[in-house]
């Protein structure tokens, strides 16, 4: 597996049925039209809302090998969304610290 595969658990937590599941999502759209852009050709079963609803409402087919990338660009999009900020909270100028009180 290459990216954010190698470390990734999403694999290991899709239901038993999930063969069954992109079958259903075959059928109903069977020219795989990209939920995202709107485009035929769709390559990757997404789940339209990020987390683990795997119900037929939440999957839905996306570009992902092919351009525009929409599956990639969405999934970097949320995986960027959940990582924590590596910035320091941003610090009062010096200027606008009041002095301390006397006795402190």
């Amino acid at each position: 597996m290459s990216g954010g595969w190698q470390r990734s658990t999403r694999r290991s937590r899709l239901p038993s049925n999930w063969r069954a599941l992109r079958a259903e999502a075959h059928r109903r759209n069977p020219a795989h039209i990209c939920h995202i852009c709107g485009r035929p050709g769709g390559d990757a079963l997404d789940h339209k809302q990020a987390g683990d609803d795997h119900s037929p409402d939440n999957l839905d087919w996306a570009h992902d090998r092919m351009p525009p990338y929409c599956h990639r660009l969405k999934s970097s999009a949320e995986g960027n969304a959940a990582r924590p900020s590596r910035l320091r909270p941003p610090e009062p100028h010096p200027g606008l610290i009041d002095p301390p009180t006397e006795g402190n």
